[in-house]
């Protein structure tokens, strides 16, 4: 089977590198991949706005499954598009991809469902959303309604804070935005909830604990993730069961409602106060870097999964774990989540070997003439499995150290909540 991959991210290799130890799978593409990824598949160099071009590649190779990992193609409508033309594809459609796309979306089917989630104002004009805030507790979140790469949200502790916000959301920080959002904090602990769904039912894929913020203790900007543990050390059989029969049927059924099914991974990100599921937002692919976590314990071949959402009989399907606690750690360029260095060498790199249970996914690198180039942010993601979170952590930082690459930066402290 042929298979090809739309993304370049930590995420993508991931994907990639479980779906290259499959039997069923001889030939992968990434559109349009990164460094990792060349040396498990062929990168295609391709606009991932440029649907036409996609299509006309799959076509031309073959390509009997697509997988569409980012959220920007999704909420776009490449699935849409690819579908049009018989080709068979994992990911939700632009309307279920409104779940992600638009945060204020996500909200009003909370609403209408009576799904668990923070109090919230939606706001069209700046002096409307600065009026609100004179009279609002802090803190308070502060939120852009597109998407932001895990960027647009605010967590501010007084007006001030908020007022900057609101400013530079409305001012096109995070693209072009005509609404925004300003709900209420919640006081709890943050869970990433993972399911797979084929269109008619769905399976559970994992659990994972997310580090947005850039710097250690959960201080400094937010980021797309600075690294994550699996599974989360707050979940229990009574809050699964609160998870799914709260929020995540309601919002299948709200899905339904208005004519759309949902078929591919669905990120549910939670607050969870004293046992107490609340949404804080809907993505729908897998999470970066969580994926990067999660994907390693899989033990069922990924690509009979992925074939199984597509032809609605994911039911048929044991999906099967290791036991094993998984922690993952992301290296990034000096200066994210602002202003960094691209086109920086990784030396050592070529040197750096990985032991059974142990794998370095890449996200923003680049090969070029046999030496590989740090290009984005968020560079490399060491995981690593283990009988504990202790031992994953030790693992990881020893490698990364072995590394020694002076341009990159990473949390020391990743899982610190599960690692005494």
């Amino acid at each position: 089977m042929k298979v090809g991959i739309i993304g370049s991210g930590g995420r993508e290799h991931a994907i990639c590198d479980s779906l290259n130890k499959s039997d069923n799978v001889n030939k992968i593409y990434c559109f349009p991949g990164n460094a990792g990824t060349s040396q498990i598949a062929e990168n295609i160099d391709i606009n991932l706005d440029n649907f036409e071009k996609i299509k006309n590649f799959i076509l031309e190779k073959k390509i009997d499954l697509v997988i569409v990992g980012p959220e920007k193609p999704l909420v776009d409508g490449l699935v849409d598009f690819l579908q049009k033309f018989e080709i068979k594809v994992f990911g939700p459609n632009k309307t279920a991809s409104q779940l992600e796309g638009s945060k204020i979306f996500t909200k009003k089917i909370c609403q209408k469902f009576n799904i668990p989630t923070a109090q919230f104002g939606i706001f069209n004009k700046k002096d409307d959303a600065f009026k609100f805030l004179k009279k609002s507790k802090f803190p308070i979140v502060v939120k852009a309604d597109n998407l932001a790469s895990g960027k647009g949200v605010y967590i501010c502790v007084n007006k001030k804070e908020a007022d900057i916000a609101v400013e530079e959301i409305f001012n096109g920080k995070f693209g072009k935005a005509e609404q925004i959002l300003i709900e209420e904090f919640l006081e709890g602990e943050e869970m990433s909830f993972f399911t797979i769904h084929d269109g008619k039912i769905f399976k559970n894929f994992g659990t994972a604990q997310d580090h947005k913020r850039v710097s250690e203790g959960d201080k400094g900007k937010n980021t797309g993730g600075m690294g994550a543990y699996s599974p989360s050390r707050l979940i229990n059989n009574d809050l699964e069961k609160k998870i799914i029969n709260k929020i995540i049927k309601p919002t299948i059924k709200g899905l339904s409602e208005i004519g759309s099914e949902f078929r591919g991974f669905l990120y549910t990100g939670l607050m969870i106060v004293k046992n107490e599921p609340y949404l804080i937002e809907y993505n729908v692919r897998m999470g970066d870097p969580e994926c990067q976590t999660i994907i390693p314990k899989l033990k069922t071949d990924l690509s009979k999964i992925f074939m199984s959402c597509c032809n609605g009989n994911l039911n048929e399907i044991n999906i099967e774990w290791s036991n094993k606690k998984s922690l993952c750690i992301v290296v990034c360029s000096k200066g994210y989540p602002e202003e960094f260095k691209k086109n920086v060498e990784i030396q050592n790199i070529n040197n750096l070997e990985t032991d059974h249970g142990e794998f370095c996914f890449h996200a923003g690198t680049l090969k070029r003439n046999e030496k590989i180039y740090a290009v984005g942010g968020r560079v490399l993601n060491f995981v690593s499995l283990s009988e504990d979170f202790g031992e994953a952590r030790k693992n990881v930082i020893n490698k990364i150290n072995i590394l020694n690459w002076k341009e990159g930066f990473y949390r020391k402290d990743i899982g610190y909540k599960v690692i005494k």
